[in-house]
C-alpha cells in the first residue's frame, strides 16, 4: 500500500485497515508455523503497511492537538 493511499483515507478507514492487516498478520503467522507459507515476505510487507497506516493516524492526531493549542493561545 502506498503512503499516497493512505493519506486520502479518512481515520475511520485507516482504524479498520489497521485492524484488518493485523488478522492478516496472524493469519501468515498461523500459515508460516505450518509450513504452509511460501512468501514469507508478505510478513514484513504487512508489518510496514501497519505502521505506516499508525504514522499518518499519529501524524492527524498530532495535527489535531496541535491546533487546539494554538487555538488556547490565540483566545
Amino acid at each position: 500500500m502506498k503512503i499516497r493511499e493512505i493519506r486520502e483515507m479518512n481515520t475511520e478507514e485507516l482504524k479498520k485497515r489497521i485492524d484488518e492487516e493485523e488478522r492478516i498478520i496472524v493469519d501468515l503467522r498461523f500459515s508460516h508455523q505450518l509450513k504452509q507459507l511460501t512468501n514469507t515476505a508478505k510478513l514484513g510487507l504487512a508489518k510496514k503497511d501497519i505502521a505506516r497506516l499508525k504514522t499518518v493516524l499519529r501524524e492527524r492526531e498530532m495535527a489535531e492537538t496541535s491546533s487546539k493549542t494554538n487555538e488556547g493561545v490565540k483566545a
